[in-house]
């Protein structure tokens, strides 16, 4: 079992250790070796995931006043995708690399089907805030992209309803504003990457920030319909190819 560390740490990374003095023991295991406690048990498995819960919110459910975002109930190959990423390096924020960066494959696995299933209520969103031009442009870029850019809408590929794909693609409501914006930006800088093709960062990237905002202010503002459950299947083929998402069809010459 892994030792909690004792080194001096960054303040962030103290704050977040100092609150979860007994998660690391519970979070990682030894490499090569499979937890003990199945992780379909949630109520065996909620101890080991302490370290987590303590960024995204009990149950991993966030808030929308937060910059952390929710991982309760997103598609479990979403959420696998994203801790091997940061494990890997193609996403950076250190603390969640130092608290997997050890941690298997078969044990990320494990975290990723544990929130999957959990289903736990999404609270209504704030009161918009942006100006209505600027959340009706969002909107128009949301549900209908920009076919002069060869931009598609976010719903081609993050559903009709916006609620994500089983099992790889995301949900896009019930996020802060600020964490939308934030990863828009990460994106177009490229401190946030994701398998090849990396299709997000050259959506990202045609996007100016007046957009980035309008669109993330007109995301944040939605309810989100069914319990947030993704869709297990589109309406159309995907418009473009995507790494780490496999089984949907895409479009024309795309697909190649």
């Amino acid at each position: 079992m892994m030792n909690c560390p004792r080194r001096p740490l960054r303040t962030l990374l103290s704050l977040l250790w100092g609150a979860t003095l007994g998660a690391c023991a519970l979070v990682a295991a030894p490499a090569g070796a499979a937890p003990e406690i199945p992780a379909t048990d949630a109520s065996a498995m909620a101890p080991r995931v302490l370290a987590c819960t303590t960024c995204h919110g009990k149950q991993g459910r966030a808030t929308q006043d937060g910059y952390f975002p929710r991982i309760a109930g997103k598609p479990e190959g979403y959420l696998y995708n994203q801790l091997v990423n940061f494990r890997d390096g193609r996403r950076s924020y250190p603390q969640m690399t130092y608290l997997i960066e050890h941690l298997t494959d078969g044990y990320l696995r494990e975290i990723a089907t544990h929130f999957a299933a959990l289903e736990v209520p999404y609270a209504p969103p704030p009161a918009p805030q942006a100006a209505p031009q600027v959340l009706e442009r969002g909107r128009l870029l949301v549900q209908q992209g920009d076919a002069a850019r060869q931009l598609p809408a976010c719903v081609q590929c993050h559903g009709p309803a916006l609620t994500g794909l089983s099992p790889s693609i995301p949900g896009l409501l019930g996020l802060p504003r600020d964490y939308l914006n934030s990863q828009l930006g990460a994106w177009q800088t490229g401190q946030r990457r994701a398998q090849a093709p990396d299709c997000m960062a050259a959506i990202a990237r045609q996007l100016s920030p007046e957009e980035v905002s309008a669109v993330s202010a007109w995301l944040a503002a939605q309810p989100v319909p069914g319990g947030g459950k993704p869709a297990e299947r589109l309406t159309g083929a995907m418009p473009v190819r995507c790494g780490g998402v496999d089984g949907v069809p895409v479009a024309g010459a795309a697909a190649r």
